[in-house]
C-alpha cells in the first residue's frame, strides 16, 4: 500500500463528514488534504484509543519527532511520507502541525474547562489550526481567508462538542465550560450520568446559538476572491449547519446517542454547495 493509499483508507474508514468535501478537489489538492486529515486522525487516535496516559504521551512525543524528521526530509510513517511533498507546495507551517499534537496532549492533561476563553484555546489547537492548514491547501490568496478558516475551525469544533457531549462524558471529559453549566443549573454529574433535562436543553441551545454566531463571523471574513477556492470548507459548513439543525430538532438528545446525517445527505449538501460556487 502506498502512503497516499494509506491516507485514503484512513479517511474513508473514519466516516467523517470532511471526506465528502475532499471529493470535489483537484487530485493534487485532494491528496494533500487527505494526508493532513490522516495525520489528524493518527494523533487523535493516539489519545482516544490508548488507555495508559504515559504510553499516549510517548506516542505523541514520537509524532513530534516524526514531524521534525518530515521537515528535514526523512519521514518514516506513511502519513508523513504522503504529507511531505505538500508542505512546501502549499506553504504549510510545521509549527501548526506541532500545535495540533499539543492540542491532543491537552486531552491527557485536562477534562474540564472553567470558561469559554479556556475552551477556545483548546479549540484553536485541535480545530482552528487545522482550518488554517486546510485553507492553505485549498488556495488562500488573502490574509483574511486564513482568519476565516481559523474562525470556521472553531465553529466546527463547537458543533462537534454539542454532538459528542454523551460520548465525551463516557470518556470522563466535559468540554462545556464549567461556568456555563452553573449558569444553567446543570451539574457535571448530570452530564456524566446522562440526565437529560429542561435546563440541559437550555444550556445546549445556548451552545448552538454561539456556534451559529461563530459560523456567521467566519463567513463575513471570507473574501469574494477566495470563495471559489474555499468551497470545501463551505461544503463542510453546510453539512455541519444541517447537523446542528437536526440536533436542535431532536431537542439535544445527545447524552445517550450520537446524531448524524446519512452519507447520501452529506453528499447532496456538498454537491449543492459546490454547484452554488
Amino acid at each position: 500500500m502506498s502512503p497516499d493509499e494509506y491516507c485514503q483508507q484512513k479517511a474513508v474508514q473514519s466516516g467523517s463528514s470532511f471526506y465528502y468535501s475532499f471529493l470535489f478537489l483537484p487530485p493534487e489538492r485532494r491528496r494533500a488534504i487527505t494526508a493532513l486529515y490522516a495525520f489528524c486522525r493518527e494523533v487523535d487516535d493516539t489519545v482516544d484509543e490508548c488507555t495508559d496516559p504515559t504510553v499516549a504521551r510517548n506516542k505523541l512525543m514520537w509524532w513530534r519527532k516524526e514531524i521534525k524528521a518530515m521537515l528535514d526530509g526523512t519521514p518514516s510513517h506513511p502519513v508523513t511520507q504522503a504529507l511531505q511533498p505538500h508542505v512546501p507546495a502549499y506553504a504549510l507551517d510545521g509549527k501548526h502541525l506541532l500545535a495540533i499534537i499539543d492540542g491532543m496532549e491537552m486531552d491527557l492533561d485536562q477534562t474540564r474547562y472553567l470558561d469559554y476563553k479556556g475552551l477556545q484555546k483548546y479549540c484553536w489547537h485541535v480545530a482552528s489550526v487545522v482550518g488554517i492548514l486546510s485553507a492553505s491547501i485549498f488556495g488562500a490568496t488573502r490574509p483574511e481567508t486564513l482568519q476565516y478558516a481559523e474562525k470556521l475551525g472553531l465553529a466546527f469544533q463547537l458543533t462537534n462538542i454539542i454532538r459528542d457531549v454523551g460520548e465525551d462524558a463516557r470518556k470522563g471529559r466535559i468540554y462545556l465550560p464549567v461556568n456555563e453549566l452553573q449558569q444553567f443549573n446543570v451539574t457535571a454529574a448530570d452530564i456524566l450520568n446522562a440526565r437529560h433535562s429542561e435546563n440541559f436543553e437550555k444550556l445546549m441551545r445556548f451552545q448552538a446559538e454561539r456556534a451559529r454566531s461563530v459560523y456567521a463571523e467566519a463567513f463575513a471574513l471570507l473574501p469574494k476572491a477566495d470563495r471559489r477556492a474555499q468551497r470545501p470548507g463551505l461544503m463542510m459548513a453546510a453539512i455541519y449547519g444541517a447537523l446542528l439543525e437536526e440536533i436542535e430538532r431532536d431537542r439535544f438528545q445527545v447524552l445517550n446517542q450520537k446524531i448524524s446525517l446519512t452519507p447520501i445527505r452529506k453528499l447532496w449538501l456538498a454537491w449543492k454547495t459546490y454547484v452554488r460556487g
